[in-house]
């Protein structure tokens, strides 16, 4: 992000990041700090955690400080509940199971783009190890996913998943 861009949080898009290597999360915060597009990155380590921030449990109850994400960069080989399983699970959650995930993987397996797409990913990127490659990856993820598409409705059931919200 410019110095000459708004860094205020009031329009910013919510993005959350499973991701377990440091070095990619790295590479993903400092990807995110290039875009022109105003972001406010959430970066957890497991699958678990990933689930906990989404159900708005555990150390991530406070919506104001923890907002539902506009996306999920999700990776697929996570600690305690694989990023496969966590896709399942967001899938099947109602208050954010139109959220997009993309998946950014090392993998090239066709068996794991198979089965993230069969269970519900939006997107399957292979991770970029140059980092200028990285960035435009990212980049492009985003301005996709952020700027060119309608963010999907869950705000509508905001109330009943987080009651202390109030209109």
């Amino acid at each position: 992000m410019t110095e000459d861009q708004d860094k205020s949080t009031d329009n910013a898009m919510n993005i959350l990041v499973v991701e377990d290597e440091k070095a990619d999360a790295i590479f993903i915060q400092r990807a995110m700090d290039k875009s022109p597009i105003n972001n406010n990155l959430t970066i957890v380590d497991d699958g678990e955690k990933a689930l906990d921030y989404l159900e708005g449990s555990g150390d991530y109850a406070d919506r104001e400080k923890h907002p539902l994400p506009n996306l999920v960069l999700l990776d697929l080989k996570l600690p305690k509940v694989s990023g496969l399983e966590v896709l399942k699970r967001i899938k099947n959650m109602d208050i954010v199971k139109r959220i997009p995930v993309v998946i950014l993987s090392s993998s090239y397996q066709q068996s794991d783009i198979k089965e993230a797409y069969d269970s519900g990913a939006n997107s399957y990127f292979v991770k970029q190890v140059k980092f200028s490659n990285f960035v435009t990856m990212v980049d492009r993820i985003t301005e996709y996913w952020l700027k060119h598409t309608q963010q999907p409705p869950y705000w509508i059931d905001r109330d009943r998943y987080n009651p202390h919200i109030a209109d």
